[in-house]
């Protein structure tokens, strides 16, 4: 009997509709060093209906659009740990990823930065850097906000 979530997946899992997905296939490899665990062209060959792809111990689907089938293109966020976010930005930005945040250590005690891929899904990279309390996540995050204020005058 077949397992009710296949192997290797968890309950949730992203799934990226893009128009282009082969090319977007070999930017997630170069970027992010994604593993391409499968792909199931469509009947002409030029489009994928299906990919399965995995980052780290985490897989996503990859397919084109379809707009006979209802798949249209939708910009996703996704948040990826890494060991070194410095260095998987570097990957990222050098494969052809937008930056759109330099890596930064933030109050919540991850190190994160933010690329964008040419079909506009947003990669949130992290590597978590410290623990906190509860008291000192709020009291780190009040000063962040204070600070925010304090520039926005």
């Amino acid at each position: 009997m077949a397992k009710p979530i296949p192997e290797g997946l968890h309950s949730i899992t992203p799934n990226l509709v893009v128009d282009g997905a082969s090319e977007a296939i070999e930017f997630y490899k170069r970027a992010f060093g994604a593993e391409e665990l499968m792909r199931a062209p469509d009947p002409t060959g030029k489009k994928v209906w299906h990919a399965n792809l995995r980052i780290g111990d985490s897989c996503f689907f990859v397919n084109d659009t379809a707009p006979e089938m209802g798949a249209s293109a939708t910009p996703s966020s996704l948040w990826v740990y890494a060991p070194d976010v410095d260095a998987a930005f570097a990957r990222a930005t050098k494969a052809g990823g937008k930056p759109a945040m330099p890596p930064q250590d933030m109050f919540w005690g991850d190190r994160m930065a933010t690329v964008i891929d040419k079909w506009g899904n947003r990669w949130n990279l992290a590597t978590h850097i410290k623990d906190l309390t509860p008291d000192e996540l709020k009291k780190a995050q009040d000063a962040f906000l204070a600070e925010t204020a304090k520039q926005k005058k």
